[in-house]
C-alpha cells in the first residue's frame, strides 16, 4: 500500500528534526571559536519552517538562553508576525555567528558557513536577510545555485531556484528609535505580503 501523503510529510519532519538536532549538538561540541565556557546560540523554531530569519550575531539576552531571537527582538518579532497574520510555527531563526565571541569577525568562516548546512535541513520557502552583516554572510557562503541579493530593502528577490528572499534592515537596530522602528516594519511587512499571497495547500 502507497504511503500517503501525511505519513510522506512526517517523514520529512522527522529527518529534519534528527538533522537539525545533530547540527545542533555538532554546534555545541564545536571548538574552533574562541567563546570560553559559552555556550553558542542556536536556531529555533520549525524544523520545516516556509520562513527563515537570519541575523548577523546574538545579543546579550540570547547568549545568556542559548536561543536566537530571545528577549527584546524576538519580542518584537512576534508582534510583527502577529500585526502580518503569519503562524510563529511557520518561522525558524537563526545567526550567522552562533558562538558568542567578543568580536563576532573572531568567529571560524567554516562555522559561520554552516548556515548553509542550517538553511538546507529546513529548506524554507523565503529567507528573511537581516542587516548588512547578515546580507554579507548570505552571499559568500557556498549556497547551491545562490544568486547575490543586493542591498534592496523590502524587495523580494530570487536567491535560488526554491528559495526567495528579503533584505530587512538588523531587528537589533530597530527597537528604539521611531525612524528606525519605521524602516524595519516598512521592509517587513513585505514578508506579511509574501505570506498571504501562498498557496493554502
Amino acid at each position: 500500500m502507497p504511503a500517503t501523503d501525511d505519513e510522506i510529510r512526517e517523514k520529512y519532519l522527522e529527518r529534519a528534526i534528527r538533522e537539525l538536532n545533530a547540527f545542533s549538538r555538532e554546534v555545541q561540541s564545536c571548538t574552533h571559536c574562541p567563546r570560553g565556557a559559552l555556550m553558542p546560540v542556536l536556531g529555533s523554531g520549525h524544523p520545516q519552517a516556509d520562513i527563515f530569519l537570519v541575523k548577523y550575531s546574538a545579543r546579550p539576552s540570547e547568549v545568556e538562553e542559548g536561543v536566537a531571537f530571545y528577549g527584546r527582538a524576538g519580542n518584537a518579532l512576534m508582534k510583527s508576525l502577529k500585526r502580518l497574520y503569519i503562524d510563529p510555527l511557520a518561522v525558524y531563526g537563526t545567526l550567522c555567528v552562533k558562538c558568542p565571541v567578543p568580536d563576532p569577525e573572531m568567529a571560524d568562516p567554516a562555522c559561520v558557513a554552516r548556515l548553509v548546512e542550517e538553511i538546507q535541513i529546513v529548506s524554507p520557502k523565503l529567507v528573511v536577510v537581516m542587516g548588512e552583516e547578515a546580507l554579507g554572510v548570505v552571499n559568500e557562503v557556498d549556497l547551491p545555485l545562490a544568486r547575490e541579493l543586493r542591498p534592496a530593502l523590502g524587495e523580494l528577490q530570487r536567491l535560488t531556484p526554491s528559495i526567495e528572499a528579503v533584505y530587512v534592515p538588523n531587528i537589533d537596530d530597530s527597537l528604539d528609535e521611531e525612524t528606525a522602528k519605521r524602516e524595519f516594519w516598512g521592509a517587513f511587512r513585505v514578508v506579511g505580503q509574501w505570506w498571504a499571497d501562498l498557496p493554502p495547500y
